[in-house]
């Protein structure tokens, strides 16, 4: 079954940068913090900027959305770019491509089919917002398309292309057409022997650091081997909203659907939680500030 990979952003830039473009100190945005009532000391906003540390307990996650507002930003535009909570002790931050290894693994398809040295600037300047995936099931069971409309910022200025990875469990899976219908296709690799494709897409103009631009495609897929069992969404980013919608033939009714998150490929499936059909026959999973990792949908087949 298809899984869709996506590569990370920088909390402590944005937040310098938001900070330098309104002219505000630690200070005052301190003061505008404690006059919401929210304590936040001008030393933990200066590790903040930094790097040193980042919000985690639920006062701070707070005062980040206030933050956005003070700042006149986006609402989720810091907290988007948060990365997964900390293990205790000094540590460097991870981002870029050692964020991408430790959600995706050493030597991945997407590494592998990108290449070792453009997978250090995978999608290196942009951050995914909001990821919408819609996944058909046909009456055989088997995949039928599968389409993404996904939302991103710039993190520097310039930008004007993203890159997606798509994933093939079954070997006899394969892309028969694929569509842009947001955004201008330039490119789309398949590799056989990997099970995988990339997709180039182009905004049609250069972007303006933290300027939003929204791409969409669809892939239909040949009828694969197997029936089909699950989807995944792959990323090393935090979303501020992930949904995956998936559609089922009135033939292909499952017995039952289960969500569940894995910290990254391969490692074991937790927070495991049933998901109902609707009546139009689909299911669905959506997340909200949700951090780096790999989110799915499996299901069994009707008897």
């Amino acid at each position: 079954m298809p899984n869709t990979t996506e590569a990370a952003g920088d909390f402590p830039a944005a937040l310098r940068e938001a900070l330098s473009r309104r002219g505000l100190s630690l200070e005052r945005v301190s003061e505008r913090l404690k006059a919401r009532g929210i304590t936040i000391s001008q030393a933990t906003l200066s590790h903040w900027q930094r790097g040193r540390s980042q919000p985690e307990r639920a006062r701070s996650l707070h005062a980040v959305d206030a933050l956005e507002e003070i700042l006149d930003l986006p609402g989720g535009a810091l907290r988007s770019l948060l990365g997964p909570r900390r293990p205790r002790g000094r540590v460097s931050p991870v981002r870029g491509e050692d964020a991408a290894r430790r959600v995706f693994g050493e030597g991945s398809v997407a590494e592998q089919l990108i290449g070792a040295e453009d997978f250090h600037d995978f999608n290196r300047s942009l951050t995914p917002l909001v990821i919408h995936d819609t996944v058909t099931v046909g009456e055989s069971g088997r995949l039928g398309s599968l389409a993404a409309t996904v939302v991103l910022r710039a993190g520097d200025s310039g930008v004007d292309r993203v890159r997606f990875v798509l994933g093939f469990d079954d070997e006899e899976a394969e892309p028969l057409d694929v569509r842009v219908t947001c955004g201008q296709l330039h490119e789309a690799t398949h590799v056989p022997r990997l099970n995988a494709m990339a997709l180039d897409i182009r905004f049609g103009r250069p972007l303006a650091r933290m300027e939003t631009a929204v791409v969409g495609y669809a892939v239909e897929v040949s009828p694969s081997r197997a029936p089909a069992a699950h989807y995944e969404r792959r990323t090393s980013n935090g979303l501020h909203d992930y949904l995956q919608h998936v559609f089922f033939h009135p033939g292909a009714l499952p017995s039952r659907c289960r969500r569940y998150v894995r910290e990254q490929i391969g490692s074991p499936k937790r927070d495991q939680q049933p998901v109902v059909l609707d009546r139009s026959h689909s299911a669905h999973v959506f997340v909200s500030r949700c951090g780096p990792g790999v989110y799915g949908m499996a299901w069994e087949p009707g008897v």
